[in-house]
């Protein structure tokens, strides 16, 4: 699956993705909110998760890349998550830190709301994050999501909640 914005292209992530893929997510800034950022191995894993993903279900977190140039400038989409026991759909983003608040996490979570509610028919999509993930959960409330609940977490010390409804979206557009 692909996906367009104003701005930019979503893709499936590929293996040769890997050296740009990690160069976010080794590091240690972008990665602030994790319990530590991602080792080679770990970002092989991520892709390889991510193919698995595809097949299994026809989404996963795909590529982000500025429509105008083709830079690759991060990861977002739609994965199942354990959600406070719950098996939920979580639209997750990472963008490289020196494409950070421009929006870009914003358009493409945008983009994957979309196709999640229309293509793939969720009644409902979240995001969830550590607590102290500020622009995290502003990204999720710009997209018309709204805190959910906050529970304990054994990795996260504390996580919260964000979901958005079909019907939500629907009276949003």
């Amino acid at each position: 699956m692909e996906l367009d914005t104003q701005r930019l292209h979503l893709r499936e992530l590929r293996s040769d993705d890997f050296d740009a893929l990690h160069a976010i997510l080794s590091d240690s800034e972008t990665m602030a909110h994790y319990p530590a950022p991602f080792s080679e191995e770990k970002t092989r894993r991520w892709i390889e998760w991510n193919l698995e993903n595809y097949r299994a279900y026809g989404f996963g977190l795909w590529a982000v890349e500025l429509k105008d140039t083709g830079e690759f400038i991060g990861d977002c989409g739609i994965t199942l998550q354990n959600i406070h026991g719950q098996q939920l759909p979580e639209v997750g983003y990472h963008i490289r830190k020196d494409r950070q608040r421009k929006g870009y996490a914003s358009e493409a979570a945008a983009a994957c709301i979309r196709v999640g509610f229309e293509h793939f028919r969720f009644p409902a999509l979240y995001s969830y994050m550590k607590y102290t993930n500020v622009a995290s959960y502003r990204t999720a409330m710009k997209n018309g999501m709204t805190f959910v609940e906050e529970y304990a977490n054994p990795v996260d010390t504390c996580t919260r909640v964000y979901r958005i409804t079909r019907e939500e979206w629907e009276q949003r557009r």
